[in-house]
């Protein structure tokens, strides 16, 4: 991840969750999450060392979603000892099926949930592009990413993702 882009997450995170904590660097290379665990959106490590969860969520929050997110934040707080913070963006239009609840745990961790009037594919796609265009390098993370749109994004939107994503990969002759 690039400076830009990590800049435009800890905004996200210290705007939208109201999270004030410095934020030191990203993690997503650095931790280790068991196999069959969700793997995590984008990881970053507090100055006291908590852990912190960047998620896009484009389904429907409902108790599976909530399931995968609390034993993810329970493997990392078990594993590192660490508060683990897990905040997830979705767009307006998703249903979230659960209620806020306490979770019962032994591990110290925070799921909190923000629905925003733009679609998270949109923003990850106008990130890329943004890219593209100013001749930065993708890596491989903003080719994942690339690669998954149309299949996080609403059904209808799936070709106008895959023509992007099409246009992109032979502009940079990938």
């Amino acid at each position: 991840m690039n400076e830009k882009d990590f800049k435009t997450r800890i905004g996200v995170i210290k705007n939208t969750f109201n999270d004030k904590r410095k934020i030191q660097c990203e993690v997503k290379n650095d931790i280790e999450i068991d196999e069959g665990i969700h793997q995590g959106g984008d990881l970053f490590k507090t100055e006291d060392g908590d852990i912190i969860d960047l998620e896009f969520q484009m389904t429907d929050f409902d108790e599976d979603e909530l399931i995968k997110y609390v034993e993810f934040a329970e493997h990392l707080y078990c594993k590192y000892e660490k508060e683990v913070s897990v905040y997830i963006i979705c767009p307006d239009d998703i249903k979230v099926l659960v209620k806020e609840c306490e979770i019962k745990s032994e591990a110290n961790f925070t799921i909190k949930l923000a629905k925003i009037g733009e679609d998270p594919c949109h923003i990850i796609l106008d990130g890329i592009k943004q890219k593209v265009s100013s001749g930065e390098m993708l890596d491989g993370d903003d080719l994942h990413a690339l690669s998954l749109l149309p299949v996080m994004c609403k059904k209808e939107e799936r070709n106008y993702f895959r023509k992007e994503y099409f246009k992109i990969i032979n502009q940079i002759g990938y």
